[in-house]
């Protein structure tokens, strides 16, 4: 069994319509250092820690990081879920309609035939869960909002792209109990920006 602290990257310089790949405001780096403090008072020693490839993530992950000394492993599967467009407006009108619905809105083709996107979309969603699925150790994982709820929803067999808001910085604790998820400790929830 290994316990999963999933933080959510602090509060980003742009949101997903503006930038690519934001790193954080000033708001965002105070949030990665309260997240540091947090684990620390959690854990009395130092835990891997998998981060998502966006810088704001990283930037999230620098102040425990260098806390414990360690260098954060690069972890593509629990980076942002992909977007079917590189237009940043665009993508934020997708994301914004993703949201509000299930994944089976999301992914329309579920039992049928899939466009390359929606292949690509489900395999990302059971790429987030397979990732927290196969850790064998405590670790503590820096990703996003979609990314997370993508573990809630799992852990709570809940259909919905949203189950919950988690706030920049919050941590969500989930415990893997041989092939299932479970969720420990919902994040401090905020009604945030998704960036």
């Amino acid at each position: 069994m290994a316990r999963i602290y999933m933080i959510r990257h602090g509060k980003a310089a742009a949101g997903w319509d503006a930038d690519p790949d934001p790193g954080l405001d000033d708001l965002g780096r105070t949030q990665s250092e309260a997240a540091a403090q947090d684990i620390m008072q959690r854990e009395q020693i130092a835990l891997p820690i998998l981060s998502s490839p966006l810088r704001r993530c990283r930037e999230t992950a620098a102040p425990l990081a260098a806390a414990w000394k360690f260098q954060p492993v690069i972890e593509t599967r629990v980076a942002e879920v992909p977007s079917p467009t590189e237009d940043l407006e665009e993508r934020g009108r997708w994301l914004r309609g993703v949201m509000a619905g299930t994944w089976a809105e999301a992914v329309p083709a579920a039992s049928g035939s899939h466009t390359a996107y929606d292949t690509k979309l489900l395999t990302w969603r059971q790429s987030v869960v397979d990732a927290l699925l196969g850790l064998k150790e405590d670790t503590v994982i820096f990703s996003h909002f979609i990314a997370i709820n993508v573990a809630v929803g799992h852990a709570l067999e809940d259909p919905r792209v949203i189950s919950f808001r988690p706030d920049n910085g919050s941590v969500t604790v989930f415990e893997t109990k041989g092939d299932t998820l479970a969720l420990i400790e919902k994040g401090r929830e905020a009604d945030t920006k998704v960036n």
